[in-house]
């Protein structure tokens, strides 16, 4: 039993509940965006956008393939906004402050092996080389 408090208490399974909780509250907050938003912007311009009614008859089966289309545009929708307004800002952000690693290395030029950027001397080859 204690094997399982120690594995509860890990702070990679705190971790994934965390996420599992803000994930579950984006989701909503994207859905909606998505159906209070976009999809009524949508329709102002191409009509209402619901194929939920198309059809296709074989026999005496139908096959309901505008619900296919209206999840794969709801899909579509979602990924859209996760991209452009979640991945792209954070990306963007994250390379504006990523910090500027300065190199402690050099490459040797008979070699090719990283020596320390203050060396004189390659320690591989003993390669005089220019010291930065």
């Amino acid at each position: 039993m204690s094997g399982f408090k120690k594995f509860l208490m890990q702070g990679n399974v705190i971790d994934l509940a965390v996420a599992v909780v803000i994930g579950a509250a984006f989701t909503s907050v994207v859905q909606s965006f998505v159906a209070d938003l976009l999809t009524p912007l949508i329709s102002a311009f191409g009509g209402l956008p619901d194929f939920s009614s198309l059809k296709v008859t074989v026999g005496r089966s139908d096959f309901m393939y505008g619900r296919f289309v209206n999840a794969v545009l709801a899909f579509l929708m979602v990924a859209g906004v996760v991209y452009f307004l979640v991945v792209k800002p954070y990306t963007h952000l994250r390379l504006r402050t990523a910090a500027k690693v300065e190199a402690t290395t050099k490459e040797c030029l008979e070699c090719l092996s990283e020596i320390p950027k203050a060396a004189s001397r390659c320690a591989f080859c003993s390669t005089q080389v220019a010291a930065a």
